[in-house]
């Protein structure tokens, strides 16, 4: 069948997670252990986004970066069954497909082994094809300081390029690398019209100790809507229209393995602002299905086994 055209475009990390739980020190003692679950999924902050979204109906195009080897034709039939949409440059025979390892702790946190050398953190701005397809309505850059290779000159390019084109720019992040300020990145964010990092990566990125205070920072900073993920008290909002907590409507207290729940969270609040649905109600929908992500094993197996 052929593809829809895309109304989204997701930017970002797509990979092979394997699922380990419940992992503790004891595996140093012991040697060996019998775990409840060891399970392979398709992992990346893009990757998730573009399979929840497409879970949820929404017609989605993700540009990322995969290896032509197993790993990464296991990523392509697995994006072709999902509905998300690849262009052909994502596919780079001299670039080996991300695998990482993830040991899920019995409280549900998740503690990563990565490869350095894969293509998790591969991504440059000539991999990135542009200009974006007409079709496409907003443009999610899933993880800022994730790919090393865009800094913050490469990223105020990009965010130009695809703001010029009249798109709507949302973006995630991850926890700095390299002791970035808020100041210093200051004309990346200003360019970005919705964004969604958890509480952690927002207070340290602008030096302070409060959900309100590192939504504040980045609002004045130029952002226009500032969304804080803060696990299972909700989200906190800062715009012109909106601004306080919203908390869950649902509270899940044992949660299974919080893999992906922040990816979770995004994929929710954009396709409740594809269907031009107001702040709080794409922020509630994004609580959902971030609640959602925590009852199951693996970050999109909550919308994709249903």
């Amino acid at each position: 069948m052929k593809d829809r055209k895309a109304e989204i475009t997701v930017i970002g990390a797509a990979i092979i997670d394997v699922l380990v739980r419940p992992a503790s020190e004891e595996i140093f003692e012991k040697g060996s252990m019998a775990m409840e679950s060891i399970r392979m999924s398709v992992g990346g902050d893009a990757a998730n986004e573009a399979v929840v979204l497409s879970g949820l109906g929404k017609q989605v195009q993700l540009q990322t970066v995969i290896g032509r080897d197993r790993a990464g034709e296991f990523l392509k039939s697995y994006f072709e069954d999902k509905h998300v949409q690849l262009p052909d440059s994502v596919f780079h025979p001299e670039i080996s497909t991300g695998i990482n390892v993830v040991l899920v702790d019995p409280q549900g946190e998740r503690h990563f082994l990565t490869d350095p050398k894969g293509s998790l953190r591969a991504l440059e701005r000539e991999h990135i094809a542009m200009p974006l397809p007409d079709s496409v309505k907003i443009v999610s850059f899933a993880s800022i300081f994730v790919s090393p290779k865009l800094g913050r000159q490469e990223l105020k390019g990009l965010f130009t390029e695809i703001k010029a084109q009249g798109k709507i720019l949302c973006a995630d992040l991850t926890k700095r690398k390299n002791q970035e300020t808020l100041e210093e990145m200051q004309e990346v964010f200003a360019l970005v019209d919705y964004l969604l990092p958890n509480e952690e990566e927002a207070m340290l990125l602008t030096d302070t100790d409060s959900v309100e205070a590192a939504a504040e920072a980045f609002f004045r900073a130029g952002t226009a809507h500032v969304i804080l993920k803060c696990g299972g008290r909700g989200c906190y909002i800062r715009s012109e229209e909106y601004t306080g907590f919203l908390p869950p409507e649902q509270v899940v207290e044992s949660p299974v393995d919080t893999t992906g729940a922040g990816d979770s969270f995004v994929a929710g609040f954009l396709a409740g602002l594809l269907e031009g649905q107001s702040l709080p109600d794409c922020a509630r929908l994004g609580n959902r299905c971030g609640a959602r992500a925590v009852q199951s094993v693996g970050a999109t197996e909550w919308v994709t086994e249903e």
